[in-house]
């Protein structure tokens, strides 16, 4: 086929929306393989893999991101329906979940004022302007929680977005090293604190590397991690005055 036939396939294919759903499906099939080959290491977790994958796929290609988006929006709408299934696992531990009500209630909160605080802080401790700290604070709750907050409150939603995939890889790589420092067995305390300093990362982890029972604690410390600091985080910023 002449360069002329393939930049009019090229086009074609450009202009389908099916191309960028396609890329995205295969980016993350390649990333995973890539992470299984690695042993499943966290330095090397799938998500980021595909988004390296894709970044250089956009610019090979010349796309710019709306365009990208355009094809890719129908996985961007699963995110939600995903997030909410996790409670399906969670439903089946209801029970204990019962038992456990006040220490995860105590737990969440105390973890929810740790990561804002310690991130607020040290970040203006190192001299940080006001927006980059609105940005930091919400790092370690879920993506579309994490970037809402940061624009209800002035921050930066894409680079919250960047902060919550490295908090999310971090807490993959430290969280098991921290387990077996302390000696910690019980898949309820790893998974609620894999899910509360880790969110989505966390949680996949604990599904595909501890069990059920951890990743639906894992799930349940995400979402409430989210709720806390989604209704605390715009009054307390407003209260400062940042």
């Amino acid at each position: 086929m002449s360069a002329f036939g393939l930049d009019q396939v090229w086009v074609y294919l450009a202009a389908s929306p099916l191309l960028h759903l396609f890329a995205t499906l295969i980016a993350f099939v390649i990333a995973t393989r890539i992470n299984r080959l690695a042993g499943g290491t966290p330095l090397l977790h799938p998500v980021i893999v595909a988004i390296a994958l894709l970044i250089g796929f956009l610019l090979i290609t010349g796309t710019d991101y709306a365009t990208y988006f355009a094809g890719a929006q129908f996985l961007h709408f699963l995110l939600g329906p995903a997030t909410v299934a996790l409670a399906i696992p969670l439903y089946d531990h209801r029970e204990r979940v019962r038992r456990m009500l006040v220490p995860i209630t105590i737990g969440t909160l105390v973890g929810v004022t740790t990561a804002v605080v310690s991130a607020a802080g040290i970040s203006l401790m190192l001299g940080a302007d006001a927006q980059t700290v609105l940005s930091l604070a919400p790092k370690s709750v879920t993506s579309p929680i994490a970037m809402g907050i940061a624009d209800k409150i002035g921050g930066i939603p894409s680079l919250t977005a960047g902060l919550v995939l490295l908090t999310g890889v971090t807490g993959c790589i430290l969280g098991p090293w921290i387990f077996r420092l302390t000696r910690i067995t019980d898949p309820t305390i790893k998974g609620y604190s894999m899910g509360l300093s880790a969110h989505g990362f966390g949680t996949a982890y604990c599904f595909s590397s501890i069990g059920a029972v951890a990743g639906a604690f894992s799930g349940l410390a995400m979402g409430l991690s989210g709720l806390v600091t989604a209704f605390l985080l715009p009054p307390i910023v407003h209260l400062l005055g940042l």
